[in-house]
């Protein structure tokens, strides 16, 4: 890590991949992102974007990835119940709260999530990793 750089500030980039970074930097407090990565639901959405090649997933591939790690809370549902759960919570409390923190870009339009935090955000998701269930 650059010891120049300050704690929390990391380049932000656009989802359109022709551009790459933006060069602009933002601010966000250590406080933010271990909010933001304090629900199951957000380090799954994290996990699987981190993975995925370019960083880059489609809406609904992304719902499947989250649905397919998170518990299922009532185990008598359906699955196609717990996938559409979890499709009406990232796209109503998680993706928001992600995008808030800067971590992820999120174009509706087009339906594509992209991974955009930083060193931070990747060490705590492996530190974190060994705990999930």
């Amino acid at each position: 890590m650059d010891e120049r750089r300050e704690l929390g500030k990391r380049d932000r980039q656009s989802i359109n991949e022709d551009t790459g970074s933006s060069g602009r930097e933002r601010s966000i407090s250590p406080d933010t992102i271990l909010s933001a990565v304090a629900n199951e639901h957000r380090r799954a959405t994290l996990n699987a974007l981190d993975n995925s090649s370019a960083k880059t997933l489609e809406y609904d591939a992304l719902v499947d990835r989250v649905a397919d790690r998170v518990r299922n809370e009532d185990p008598r549902q359906e699955s196609d119940e717990h996938h559409q759960r979890v499709r009406i919570a990232l796209y109503h409390t998680h993706l928001p709260k992600l995008e808030e923190a800067r971590i992820i870009d999120y174009e509706a339009e087009t339906g594509r999530v992209r991974f955009v935090g930083g060193e931070l955000e990747q060490e705590l998701l492996t530190l974190v990793e060994p705990y999930e269930a």
